[in-house]
């Protein structure tokens, strides 16, 4: 991934991303990352905004912590948590989320378990209807 060297252009810091200018225009909305002010131009439009090495680094930050299953709420928390160093609160969002992955876990091992005794089933006996097909019918 690359960094900025001084400032970019919104699809510049898109890019570094790894996300859609709609996107970073989406956390501009949410209060996730900073708008800034248009440099000096002429022209209707005026100049360009210009983010710097530490808007790549929120983004990145968020698009992170998404991957780890945050919501955008709990990703706001973390940044203002960033801020004022609350780490007890930090850990305590970081439980929860292990909590919460560790239920998905087990859905999805529920999930696959009986995907794996459909597909025994189906493999023992190839007369009448296919029971993986029919689990979904119903």
């Amino acid at each position: 991934m690359t960094t900025t060297n001084a400032a970019t252009t919104i699809a510049g810091l898109a890019r570094a991303g790894g996300v859609g200018v709609e996107t970073v225009r989406y956390y501009q909305r949410r209060g996730l990352l900073e708008t800034p002010e248009r440099g000096e131009g002429s022209g209707l439009s005026g100049g360009v905004r210009r983010y710097g090495d530490e808007a790549v680094r929120r983004l990145r930050f968020i698009r992170s912590a998404q991957a780890a299953g945050f919501t955008l709420e709990q990703i706001g928390e973390l940044l203002a948590l960033d801020a004022g160093e609350d780490r007890v609160r930090a850990r305590e969002l970081a439980r929860e989320r292990i909590t919460d992955l560790d239920r998905k876990i087990e859905e999805l091992q529920a999930a696959r378990a009986g995907l794996s005794r459909l597909l025994h089933t189906c493999s023992t006996n190839d007369r009448g209807p296919c029971p993986i097909i029919a689990a979904f019918e119903t």
